[in-house]
């Protein structure tokens, strides 16, 4: 026999970890940062069609410090990289980032001296979307995603636990694919 069956009907339970999250997942304020082709399929998650602002994210940062969320939608060039970063750093915490298209995720097709080859090497990115441009549909599953981690993002000290043991399994990870060697090869050349 718990608290739950002494309580009337009506009356909710939770921790406050689960309030904040739900809160801070139905108010996440983007200030978009389109910089190619993928912009326009940005502005387009905001039109009548998909609709962000069914999910609390009607207002755009006009400045970095009313958003909570960054997408990065295309190319990023070695000249624009240090505003990105500033943009970033002046964001409140916390905040998160989505790198849209494979531009921004890591170069995409522009393997050259003037594109950084991922904005994961300037700033620290959530999720990654791929796509040529990726549709808005996807940008929306991105998002819902997003919210997902927020919900279940820890406060206080845990959550600094929480971040510095998710490092740690992102570092000590294997890797995907091992390419083998000329020397792995041996008997079959």
């Amino acid at each position: 026999m718990g608290i739950e069956e002494k309580l009337p009907s009506g009356v909710l339970l939770t921790s406050v970890e689960k309030v904040v999250g739900w809160a801070r997942a139905r108010s996440v304020w983007p200030a978009t940062f389109g910089l190619a082709c993928c912009a326009i399929e940005l502005m387009m998650t905001g039109g009548p069609r998909h609709d962000l602002a069914r999910f609390g994210m009607e207002k755009t940062g006009s400045t970095p410090r009313e958003a909570d969320l960054m997408i990065v939608a295309g190319r990023v060039s070695q000249k624009m990289a240090p505003v990105l970063r500033q943009i970033y750093d002046q964001m409140a915490e916390p905040k998160w980032v989505i790198s849209m298209g494979v531009c921004a995720s890591s170069g995409g097709m522009f393997n050259n001296y003037a594109i950084v080859q991922g904005v994961d090497h300037i700033v620290p990115v959530d999720i990654y979307l791929p796509g040529c441009p990726p549709r808005p549909e996807m940008l929306m599953d991105a998002i819902f995603k997003l919210h997902d981690k927020i919900l279940n993002t820890k406060l206080g000290p845990d959550r600094d636990e929480e971040i510095t043991e998710l490092e740690e399994a992102r570092l000590n990870m294997l890797p995907l694919h091992v390419s083998a060697g000329i020397n792995d090869l041996g008997s079959e050349l």
